[in-house]
């Protein structure tokens, strides 16, 4: 069976990752303290944006092939999928956590460790650092639990319709926690209602993708070579995104933005860009990505003063476990994966 791969969203991945990576190191001992990082605002959150919405949309991308070439989704198939690509790296780092902090080199309490197990970690406002990552995963999770789900029941206008009704009434829910829970620490907790704007964005521009690419308008636009000066507006607004007002109103229109460079990075292979994107370092990259998303909190740490948690040693050492769990863990899940694809006949992607 021919890969179904989509060129570019490993890419894609590789520069989110690198995007989270350098958030996190920011403040990390023996990094450089280069004031221009920090005026670029949360780094890190911003990668972790650009993945929702690469997740929305290859999620509902493939359920789209789905139901177009068998008349309908799987949803058995599709948990098994998830489960096999998802929990097996996601319980092995939830276990060398549990060693770690029986051995005294970290410390989780039991309500981390309940939230990590049941992925709730978004709705854990006392988190600590090791477990803190896992709020995004959290999110996916929920994500992957109920669009299919509603993909399935709603069918394709009224999906469209309740992406974008997620879509606009995630800042809304923002902006309503920061007014009246403005000190404490719910005001930013990542409840998946609050959060799902990039999620859903994605998935929206998934479903629309076929009649958008009927639009001449949209088509010239997406093939520009001007489109690239998006990418430092976006970043100019994320570095404003800590005022409620510019999160409300402006941040959902980068986040259309980011979910538009995303449709049409995934057609212009031909530019410089697409093929910086699909270089075989860049794509391995974000291959790794999920494994390397898993450990490089515990090693990233800037509130710990240990030489493991030392720039560069740090991230030499996040590397160096993502490639153990992705070659030990993930690959041999990922064999199994794919057989089950063969047998239930549903085109292979790695989503």
């Amino acid at each position: 069976m021919a890969s179904d791969r989509i060129p570019s969203l490993d890419g894609l991945r590789a520069g989110s990752i690198a995007l989270v990576l350098l958030g996190h190191l920011q403040g990390a001992r023996g990094f450089p303290p280069v004031e221009l990082w920090r005026s670029l605002g949360d780094l890190a959150n911003l990668g972790v944006n650009i993945f929702f919405i690469i997740s929305g949309f290859l999620i509902t991308s493939l359920l789209m092939s789905e139901r177009q070439r068998t008349g309908g989704v799987s949803l058995k198939a599709f948990y098994v999928r998830r489960v096999l690509r998802i929990f097996p790296a996601f319980y092995a780092f939830i276990l060398i956590i549990v060693i770690a902090d029986l051995i005294g080199w970290v410390r989780i309490s039991m309500t981390d460790l309940v939230t990590a197990l049941t992925y709730v970690v978004n709705y854990n406002a006392g988190r600590s650092w090791n477990i803190g990552h896992l709020w995004s995963l959290s999110v996916e999770e929920q994500f992957y639990l109920l669009w299919p789900l509603l993909f399935i029941r709603l069918g394709g206008r009224r999906a469209v319709i309740a992406a974008f009704i997620a879509f606009a009434a995630a800042p809304v829910i923002r902006a309503g926690m920061h007014l009246a829970l403005a000190s404490g620490p719910y005001r930013d907790l990542e409840i998946f209602p609050a959060v799902a704007d990039g999620i859903a964005i994605g998935c929206a521009i998934a479903l629309l993708r076929p009649w958008l690419l009927t639009q001449p308008a949209y088509v010239r636009l997406t093939g520009s070579r001007w489109l690239l000066l998006l990418l430092p507006l976006i970043v100019m607004v994320n570095r404003e995104r800590g005022y409620t007002l510019v999160d409300l109103l402006v941040w959902p229109w980068m986040l259309l933005l980011m979910a538009v460079l995303v449709e049409a990075s995934t057609r212009r292979t031909a530019t410089w860009t697409g093929r910086l994107l699909n270089l075989r370092p860049v794509v391995f990259i974000g291959t790794l990505s999920y494994s390397l998303y898993l450990w490089q909190q515990p090693f990233l740490n800037r509130h710990a003063d240990a030489p493991v948690t030392a720039f560069p040693l740090n991230l030499a050492l996040a590397f160096a476990a993502a490639l153990l769990s992705y070659f030990i863990i993930e690959r041999p899940f990922l064999r199994l994966r794919r057989h089950a694809l063969r047998a239930s006949a549903v085109p292979r992607a790695e989503a």
